[in-house]
């Protein structure tokens, strides 16, 4: 039995060199899939695994012999890479600044992107943690004005063609179906930003995507874990700061172009190629304004069980 991805949908094969293996059970502890067992105090492959092995290759990883070796999801001995140094990385306090320093920049310089940085940033958030490997997120990126700003014109033509979402008798009817929060939402919110969206652009203003250097969309497939695109997109945005790169999360594009032929239609022209239950753009550029001070935010609630 495997677990199936858009990318692969076999289990991964665990060869075990019997010759290295110190019989130490780092491997067994650290499989979560009880793929692993000891024998005569050497590793071996268990009968009872869960699913068969889905390669998330932590038993490689911390094998200090090397003996371990997974094939398979895309997945082989060739991508190890020796861990950096504890040193290098950022303290609690070096974290925190940068979180702190963050900010959701809409104006940028006239200043594109090096294209070492756009590189950089993919490289950042193909380390994020994912629901099952390997990940299914997909990424489309705009790497210049002229494509961040086609895209945004398409976009507002799209939205005109489905505007009638928005229409008062629609969203009444509705109301039946979707309850007083959706409601709520529809006619405080997605209204409201189809109207901006929409007749800003035809003023040529562009409150789609702010006419941003650099756009990057983290959207998933139907086997994706839903968190997968978003914490992507967080590591992400939080490599563009440290690139001093200003950065701002846009979450009102993804949901339009989810459902319906029009919305497949648009998808396939910029090669999206799944409708995805979570998705979200990055915009990145040279920020144009410089923040002096921050805001203390808070969660809604915080309770600790006892």
């Amino acid at each position: 039995m495997a677990i199936p991805t858009s990318r692969a949908k076999e289990s991964a094969t665990i060869t075990i060199d019997s010759e290295k293996c110190e019989g130490c059970g780092q491997c067994v502890k650290v499989c979560s899939n009880l793929g692993l067992t000891l024998v005569g105090h050497k590793a071996a492959v268990s009968e009872n695994q869960i699913f068969g092995c889905v390669a998330c290759g932590h038993c490689m990883m911390v094998c200090p012999t090397g003996a371990i070796a997974i094939e398979g999801r895309t997945l082989s001995p060739v991508q190890l890479f020796n861990l950096p140094d504890k040193k290098s990385a950022p303290t609690y306090d070096n974290l925190l600044a940068l979180l702190q320093r963050r900010r959701s920049i809409r104006k940028f310089k006239d200043k594109p992107v090096e294209n070492e940085k756009i590189n950089q940033i993919l490289e950042a958030a193909q380390t994020a943690p994912m629901g099952l490997p390997p990940s299914d997120v997909h990424v489309l990126v705009l790497e210049n004005k002229t494509q961040v700003r086609t895209f945004a014109e398409e976009f507002s033509v799209y939205l005109k063609s489905i505007r009638w979402m928005t229409s008062n008798w629609f969203m009444t009817m509705m109301r039946l179906f979707w309850g007083k929060a959706n409601d709520e939402m529809m006619r405080e919110f997605i209204k409201p930003v189809f109207d901006i969206y929409v007749d800003e652009m035809d003023k040529g203003d562009n409150w789609i995507n702010y006419d941003a250097p650099l756009a990057m969309y983290f959207y998933g497939t139907p086997y994706t874990d839903p968190a997968d695109p978003i914490i992507a997109a967080t590591y992400a945005m939080l490599a563009g700061e440290s690139l001093g790169l200003g950065t701002c999360m846009l979450g009102a594009v993804h949901p339009f172009i989810q459902n319906g032929k029009k919305a497949r239609l648009f998808r396939e022209k910029w090669g999206i190629k799944f409708k995805s239950r979570e998705g979200l753009f990055v915009i990145f550029g040279y920020s144009d304004v410089h923040f002096k001070r921050g805001i203390k935010r808070t969660f809604a609630d915080i309770h600790r069980a006892s």
